[in-house]
């Protein structure tokens, strides 16, 4: 199971769990979840708080809820452990990711292609909107998975302007860098801009998530002229990666409800770490003969590169194939 699969799970636990009498007929079903990657310390890969949505139409314990359906989550394909913590949490351990079926998820979101140019007055008001409509919303369609944009609508937070102190970012920084700065932070937040931006190196993090999206192009441009192309299969020595690229739905979806661009850029800058760490194991070393694993790795490398693309269209920034 991927984690983006996780909040229909839930959602099916409890309608479940109503209609077989384990939950008070009252019970209300959420149409939506909150499932995120569980804290530093804390148990299990991802954990909700459903059980609070539920537990007062349902006439019971948080807790009570929380451990009905424990035991059906349990019982899901991909779902190794269940355990409920404190008043009612429950948090999930999920089997080893598949390769094929990651990049597979991948292909139903829809990522959008092109940007638009940063303006002069009242530019991070205007930044942050587009930005917004661009992600708002991708909520999963009724009984599927695929991310449908909506209505889009506009920020319920008031936006913090670039400070006067900071001059003309745009013609100081450039659109796109100027534009991840302004989106990096949250909206209320007076986003930062340091001379790092300009950086071609590690130390910038917009450096970074262009790099890794022009290293994935060089990687399959690489590829071609030793003779072979990518082929989803099995990959074992990209648990991070995989993990990173697993979760992307369930960012898009974070980011759109809650109109928060920044949690798709600290998405981006997580992905491309991983990326830029796993690259070297894509390509054959000396002698070595193109096999199905490097096959598998490039296909890999090639979905987190068309990620990294797509976020960065959602922000409105270009991702050059080379830098």
């Amino acid at each position: 199971m991927n984690p983006a699969d996780l909040p229909d799970a839930v959602v099916r636990a409890v309608r479940c769990a109503v209609e077989d009498g384990e939950l008070g007929a009252d019970a209300v079903v959420p149409g939506r979840v909150v499932v995120e990657r569980t804290r530093p310390g804390g148990v299990g890969d991802y954990a909700t708080p459903v059980a609070f949505q539920v537990a007062k139409s349902a006439g019971c314990t948080p807790r009570d809820v929380a451990d009905v359906l424990a035991r059906r989550l349990g019982a899901e394909p991909g779902i190794e452990r269940v355990e409920v913590t404190g008043a009612g949490f429950v948090c999930c351990v999920l089997a080893p990711l598949s390769a094929p079926l990651v990049i597979r998820d991948l292909g139903r979101v829809l990522l959008p292609s092109g940007s638009v140019g940063a303006g002069a007055s009242g530019v991070r008001e205007r930044v942050v909107h587009e930005a917004v409509l661009r992600l708002a919303p991708f909520v999963p369609a009724s009984s599927s998975a695929d991310l449908t944009p909506v209505t889009p609508v506009a920020p319920v937070a008031p936006v913090a302007p670039v400070a006067k102190r900071d001059g003309d970012v745009v013609a100081r920084f450039g659109a796109d860098a100027a534009r991840w700065a302004m989106l990096s932070v949250p909206v209320r937040e007076t986003p930062v801009f340091s001379d790092v931006l300009l950086i071609q190196g590690e130390a910038s993090e917009f450096f970074r998530v262009r790099y890794a999206r022009a290293r994935a192009c060089a990687l399959r441009s690489n590829a071609a002229r030793l003779g072979f192309g990518a082929e989803p299969g099995d990959v074992t020595d990209a648990p991070d990666l995989l993990r990173v690229l697993a979760e992307h739905r369930l960012v898009l979806e974070a980011a759109a409800h809650h109109r928060a661009p920044e949690r798709l850029t600290r998405h981006l800058v997580e992905l491309a770490d991983a990326l830029l760490g796993f690259q070297y194991r894509v390509l054959p070393h000396g002698d070595e003969k193109p096999s199905a694993a490097h096959r598998a790795r490039l296909a890999v490398a090639e979905a987190a590169g068309t990620v990294l693309a797509g976020g960065l269209a959602l922000l409105g920034i270009d991702a050059p194939e080379r830098l």
